[in-house]
């Protein structure tokens, strides 16, 4: 592996119907997770969820458009201004805005070793493709 890698994110494997880019097989990081979602305007299918079965922590930062994440019944902004980090057993939701969102999710299991779920490798095949 180079010292350095770079890669336009529309550039990148996706899944989900093209919303999901593999950005950290992409990069090839191996030590935290990372994936960019695009989500169209005022989309309402994000599932609402915790990562207390894999011990995940991470953290939003939208790289455009807007958006909000609502965490235990409580909206917070999602623009390019503020990061919001969630803990594992925490439940999360995404609201995007009008203008739909981009955003960068960071993952990692405080403490210790990061495991890459198998959506988020190269080549896997795409959940929802028939």
């Amino acid at each position: 592996m180079s010292g350095c890698t770079v890669k336009r994110i529309d550039d990148m494997e996706a899944i989900f119907g093209g919303a999901y880019k593999r950005a950290r097989a992409e990069l090839g990081v191996t030590s935290f997770g990372m994936n960019v979602i695009d989500f169209p305007p005022n989309f309402e299918g994000y599932p609402e969820h915790d990562h207390g079965r894999d011990g995940q922590e991470e953290v939003y930062l939208s790289l455009s458009g807007g958006a909000e994440i609502e965490v235990e019944g409580e909206r917070h902004p999602l623009d390019g201004e503020t990061f919001v980090r969630v803990g594992p057993g925490t439940n999360r939701k995404v609201w995007p805005g009008d203008d739909g969102v981009r955003l960068l999710i960071i993952s990692g299991v405080p403490g210790g070793p990061y495991e890459a779920p198998d959506r988020s490798k190269l080549g896997e095949p795409d959940p929802i493709a028939s």
